[in-house]
């Protein structure tokens, strides 16, 4: 159901236009085209714009602001309309074509600020109206109904602490140690305090039948990004979301509607919602045919593997920092779409031994969890290795364990365990092994 446009080609003048006069003279008799004239003006305008705009471009980050000797002797900034972070902290998304991705190493606690929360879009981020934007359920339901966001906001509101991750965080490990960084490698997983209505209530006000057992979701962007969802699995705690950490949606978030399925990989928690339907089969969409499925060795693929499992990281010491000897707290996340992580081990040997960490409250089900682990640097080399289980029992796989299973044609899904190589002068590196 992808949407195309394109826009009406310009023509130029005909001869006979009111764009298109025979040439005039100055005052002083200089014969002056003004086609040329306005073509000539434009272009200086435009360098003129270039010549701003490119610096901006090709600028290095941003100087420290200045800063007076003793701030107790000057006055502070006065009160602001939205506030901005100080001027010397630095942590960027880094973009790409279609995505962005979080600095998780950068990063404190558990929630991630909106301004930094991955994005992923399929064709772009749209500009939506929500005094315009509507959502309608039909399908198998008493009656079809067309809500506005002020309707859906007039239902009780319900907040939670949930991670969403890309179905392709990581994907690029499969084969090699590709990321320089824990963003590279890691960052398309986010968590948020997300705020709306509970999908179980809109559906109980048009009224769900018995036979309705799978759901399609659509956005309202270019792609009309389109996912069947089954509904037994997701009716007691999927949302339908206008606020995230206490605004509202960050467009490329969602805004003014997201979907929101915790522990689901993240193409499912269909941002820009316009509609639902509802049926007794999944509907095959695009988004889950040819994509979002896993190719396994003997080439079949598996379909709807919806939930995103157990994957832990180790943010500090991690790719691109820098270590001195003596103490160092290893710091990471971890995070399964299954329930809590009820354990985190750490080994500075590649492997060979294993220790507990520590995991740091809050520990939340589906939500990023916070892990500390004590060690002594004694500048010799070490591969630093981080496994976590859930609630259920699962166990974080080594990548030699996940490949025996799911080979190298996968794209999705990769939760292997991460290495990060520590060198004798103290620079860490990728080390996937």
């Amino acid at each position: 159901m992808k949407k195309e446009g394109m826009a009406e080609p310009q023509r130029e003048p005909s001869r006979n236009s009111p764009d298109n006069k025979e040439p005039t003279r100055s005052s002083k008799g200089i014969a002056l085209d003004r086609r040329k004239f306005l073509t000539a003006a434009a272009s200086l305008v435009g360098m003129a714009a270039a010549q701003a705009v490119i610096p901006s471009l090709h600028a290095e980050a941003p100087s420290s602001p200045p800063v007076p000797d003793d701030p107790t002797r000057v006055p502070g900034a006065p009160p602001t309309p939205y506030g901005q972070r100080a001027g010397f902290e630095q942590a960027t998304r880094l973009p790409g074509t279609s995505h962005s991705l979080t600095p998780l190493q950068t990063l404190h606690g558990i929630v991630t600020p909106a301004a930094l929360h991955f994005e992923r879009h399929h064709n772009g981020v749209p500009t939506i109206d929500p005094a315009r934007h509507r959502l309608l359920i039909h399908g198998l339901v008493g009656r079809s109904r067309t809500f506005t966001m002020d309707d859906l906001k007039r239902f009780p509101a319900v907040s939670r602490l949930a991670f969403i991750e890309c179905a392709g965080n990581s994907a690029g490990e499969w084969r090699e140690a590709r990321g320089q960084t824990a963003q590279q490698t890691h960052g398309l997983t986010s968590t948020s305090e997300w705020t709306g209505v509970a999908l179980a209530t809109v559906l109980r006000e048009v009224g769900l039948k018995l036979e309705a057992t799978w759901m399609l979701a659509e956005g309202s962007d270019a792609a009309a990004m389109t996912r069947s969802i089954p509904l037994a699995p997701v009716m007691d705690e999927a949302l339908l979301c206008y606020a995230q950490n206490g605004e509202a949606l960050r467009p490329e978030q969602g805004y003014p509607l997201r979907l929101l399925l915790p522990g689901w990989e993240g193409n499912a928690c269909i941002k820009w919602l316009r509609r639902l339907k509802l049926g007794n089969a999944p509907f095959m969409t695009r988004e889950e045919t040819s994509h979002y499925t896993d190719l396994m060795p003997n080439g079949i693929a598996r379909q709807f593997t919806f939930v995103m499992e157990a994957k832990s990281v180790i943010t500090a010491p991690s790719g691109g920092q820098q270590l001195r000897a003596g103490f160092v707290e290893i710091r990471g996340l971890a995070w399964s779409g299954r329930g809590r992580v009820t354990k985190v081990e750490v080994s500075t040997d590649g492997g060979r031994i294993w220790r507990g960490a520590r995991l740091q409250e809050p520990v939340l089900p589906k939500c990023h969890t916070r892990f500390r682990f004590p060690w002594q640097w004694k500048g010799r080399e070490a591969i630093l290795m981080s496994r976590c289980t859930d609630e259920t029992g699962y166990m974080q796989p080594s990548r030699e364990d996940l490949i025996a299973v799911r080979g190298f044609n996968s794209v999705y899904h990769y939760n292997a365990i991460q290495s990060w190589k520590v060198a004798r002068d103290g620079s860490v590196s990728n080390d996937q092994v």
